[in-house]
C-alpha cells in the first residue's frame, strides 16, 4: 500500500511517499511537482519508513545530520537512476556542476541531460539535486524554487 504524510520545514511543507518499503518521494510544496495522493495512497504518517525519515529530516534541518539512510525507491529510466546516484555522493557542504556530474557517471558530453534528470529527481533533499550549480557558480533551475535552493545550500554552509 503506498502511504504519504506531510511534515512542516524551515523550506516549507514537504510531502512524502513510501511504498511500504522505501521512501519513493519528498516533494516540496509546489503543486505542479507534487502528486496528487488519491487511488491507491492513503495518508499515513506511520507507515514503513516515513516516520524516520521524518524523524531525520527534522535533525537535518536543525543541522544535526548530514547524510540520509534511509531506504529509496528511485523510479525511473536506467539513465535517471545513475543520475540520482550520482547525486547522492556529493558531500554535505559541497556542490557540483552539471557537467562535473556528467563526467562522474561516465558520459561527459550529457550536461544537459544530467540536468532534465536531475529535473525529476523524486527525492528531493535525501538525493540532493539542490547541490548542483551552473559550471559558473551559479543557482540554476530547482524543482522546489531557486529560493528554497539557495537556502539549501546556505544551510549547508554553501553560498
Amino acid at each position: 500500500m503506498n502511504s504519504y504524510c506531510y511534515v512542516e520545514s524551515p523550506i516549507g511543507r514537504l510531502m512524502l511517499t513510501s511504498d511500504g518499503v522505501s521512501l519513493t518521494g519528498l516533494y516540496m510544496d509546489v503543486p505542479e511537482h507534487n502528486p496528487v495522493p488519491g487511488d491507491g495512497f492513503k495518508l499515513d504518517a506511520g507507515a514503513g519508513p516515513l516516520p524516520e525519515a521524518v524523524r531525520q529530516l527534522g535533525e537535518y534541518f536543525a543541522g544535526k545530520r548530514r547524510d540520509f539512510e534511509l531506504p529509496l525507491a528511485l523510479n525511473g529510466t536506467e539513465f535517471q537512476r545513475r543520475v540520482w546516484r550520482a547525486l547522492t555522493e556529493i558531500p554535505y557542504g559541497k556542490t557540483w556542476s552539471y557537467g562535473e556530474q556528467a563526467r562522474r557517471i561516465g558520459n561527459p558530453k550529457a550536461s544537459r541531460a544530467v540536468g532534465l534528470a536531475n529535473g525529476r529527481n523524486p527525492i528531493a533533499i535525501v538525493v540532493p539535486c539542490h547541490r548542483v550549480i551552473g559550471a559558473d557558480g551559479s543557482l540554476t533551475g530547482f524543482g522546489g524554487g531557486l529560493e528554497r535552493k539557495r537556502w539549501l545550500l546556505a544551510h549547508e554552509g554553501l553560498h
